[in-house]
């Protein structure tokens, strides 16, 4: 088994364009195509199921829409019942926005579409806690004594880092996973059945994983969210 994939060559190669400054400014630009081309498809259904919309006549679309809209809202009043007025449409559309990324089979590695719900996270800190506060909260667990919150804070600091880090790698993840299985499929079996096994796999892959996806990322936005909160009744209490 090694010997086979070792004399293949590797199943995906990204067209890059190098902007002279080093790893860091390399683009894929497949990658900024589809992640266009995701967005303008996403755009184009909210506006379409939008305006299909009727009081008098609903349909399953909207009846479907109103239903993951409203469980959006309530897990955002349960987490940060403050900032629903903005947070409910960014969960929701960055839901729909990966859905539909994943139905395109265009998955975007990128960390664009996590990184705005942080830079987002941020400014809802300091807007709760004021600046001084937003920095105090680093120092949390605020109950101990100086010297091991030195520790934590840079702990904290690290956890607030990673997290979109740790998001797009679940993203790249999930479609190196995807495009592992086709390359295994197509090395290991004949044409005759790799074929409809593909077909299958990829619906699975698609339909499933990507519905699985966009209700993750949904929903850990509403999290983080709720998790910026922590502990700012003690802190007004005081």
């Amino acid at each position: 088994m090694r010997f086979v994939f070792e004399s293949e060559q590797p199943p995906v190669s990204h067209p890059t364009v190098d902007l002279g400054c080093g790893y860091w400014c390399t683009i894929n630009y497949d990658s900024v195509i589809s992640s266009a081309l995701a967005i303008v498809v996403t755009i184009i259904a909210a506006v379409l199921i939008a305006r299909s919309m009727s009081s008098e006549r609903p349909n399953r679309v909207q009846a479907l829409a109103e239903w993951a809209f409203a469980y959006v809202r309530r897990t955002s009043d349960e987490n940060a019942p403050d900032a629903s007025s903005f947070v409910v449409p960014l969960a929701a559309t960055l839901g729909f926005y990966i859905l539909v990324a994943n139905y395109l089979d265009f998955f975007p590695i990128t960390l664009i579409p996590n990184v705005h719900p942080f830079v987002l996270l941020h400014w809802y800190n300091i807007r709760i806690r004021g600046f001084r506060g937003y920095l105090a909260y680093y120092t949390r667990p605020h109950d101990m004594h100086w010297a091991p919150r030195i520790i934590f804070t840079i702990l904290n600091v690290i956890e607030e880092i990673v997290k979109p880090v740790t998001l797009s790698l679940r993203l790249f993840g999930n479609l190196l996973a995807g495009i592992l299985m086709v390359y295994v499929i197509g090395v290991l079996l004949p044409p005759v059945l790799a074929a409809p096994l593909t077909a299958v796999w990829k619906l699975f892959d698609v339909l499933f994983i990507g519905l699985i996806q966009a209700f993750i990322f949904m929903l850990l936005t509403l999290v983080y969210f709720g998790l910026a909160r922590e502990g700012l009744e003690q802190e007004h209490s005081h």
